[in-house]
């Protein structure tokens, strides 16, 4: 393990807090927002009864009446609202990477984010967190805490969807986001691949050569397709119908799966998930996948999408995975219209993280 202490602990350790960023009618969600509100209302409360919520929002007299309406007063005792403009609503992608010190700290890593290679406007979105802090800095003042520990990479653009930690040194991400044009080039593999081991503190960094999905505008998340869920264990999305478009590709991933090694150099357990049957809108292919859950405390936020028998399929894997945690599942085809799903609409905090 690094010399320095530090690790980007796993999903499924112990948490303080998930983060939301508040969906609003300045946004693309603005032709379904009572839709998506109500999606976002369901996962801000199965976040609330495990922990403490952190919503970000433009407005926080509106969302903060929605969250009291549907919440109550006790649940609204874990939740904490910033009240910040926003682009989107993205924040695995915005929000803080956070890192465990070896005192038992929290370090707050800044990343860039540059709306996926500048696909979309993300000014507003990039400088999220910087007042996330500044709202965390003046509560805490006001406390007599000491300050949040802040480290700024703002010269590197890093999305929290692109990168799964095993808690224990090792990060997965894949070659066809990380290597994007328009996010860290020119920068090679090998220099991408030292700067992360150096930022996040880790051992190794394990490139995913396949998978990406259809209508992704992610360039290939890795927590669309492949989801560490143990340290031997990897949840992963399989593709069984050889006329869809991801057949091929996604054997291939499966294939590199399988001739991986932990750190032990023991091949890791591999749990397939359902591929869901294909979902368009406006005839695009929309990105559905089982893989892009969020862990939280006790229990797992499970994405299903009007698929009986694959969403079932699905939760008794997710169930199989993390057997001492519910799994909550959460219609999630509203959230695919915007080309995501619940991990990308969260971002967790680690215990060391206090609020």
């Amino acid at each position: 393990m690094n010399d320095k202490g530090a690790i980007l602990p796993a999903e499924w350790e112990p948490q303080s807090a998930v983060m939301l960023t508040w969906p609003h009618k300045e946004t693309d969600w603005l032709p379904y927002l009572e839709e998506i509100n109500e999606t976002y209302l369901q996962m801000a409360e199965a976040i609330a009864r495990h922990e403490k919520l952190l919503v970000v929002t433009p407005d926080e007299g509106e969302t903060g009446a929605r969250l009291i309406a549907r919440l109550g007063k006790e649940l609204m005792e874990n939740v904490f609202v910033v009240e910040l403009p926003t682009n989107d609503t993205w924040a695995r992608d915005h929000g803080f990477i956070t890192l465990r010190n070896a005192d038992g700290s929290a370090r707050l890593l800044d990343f860039r984010f540059n709306g996926w290679g500048k696909k979309f406007e993300a000014g507003l979105d990039n400088d999220i967190n910087r007042g996330i802090l500044k709202a965390l800095n003046s509560v805490s003042a006001l406390r007599l805490e000491r300050k949040y520990n802040y480290e700024s990479h703002l010269d590197f653009v890093l999305e929290g969807g692109s990168i799964e930690s095993d808690g224990c040194g090792t990060i997965f991400t894949t070659t066809s986001c990380l290597l994007a044009p328009n996010r860290n080039q020119p920068m090679t593999r090998d220099e991408i691949d030292r700067r992360l081991r150096e930022m996040l503190h880790a051992d190794r960094i394990i490139w995913i050569e396949h998978g990406q999905l259809a209508g992704d505008d992610t360039d290939g998340h890795i927590d669309t397709i492949v989801r560490p869920c143990a340290r031997d264990t990897i949840l992963y999305i399989r593709c069984d119908d050889p006329s869809d478009e991801h057949y091929t590709d996604f054997k291939k991933m499966e294939l590199q799966l399988q001739g991986l090694r932990t750190a032990e150099e023991e091949p890791y357990m591999l749990l397939p998930l359902p591929f869901p049957d294909p979902i368009y809108h406006d005839g695009e292919r929309l990105p559905a996948t089982y893989a892009n859950f969020l862990v939280i405390n006790g229990a797992v936020l499970a994405p299903t999408y009007g698929q009986p028998e694959k969403d079932a399929k699905a939760l008794t894997t997710m169930q199989k995975a993390f057997p001492d945690r519910e799994i909550i599942p959460i219609d999630s085809r509203i959230i695919t219209r915007q080309h995501g799903s619940i991990h990308c609409c969260t971002m967790q905090f680690p215990e060391e993280m206090k609020f």
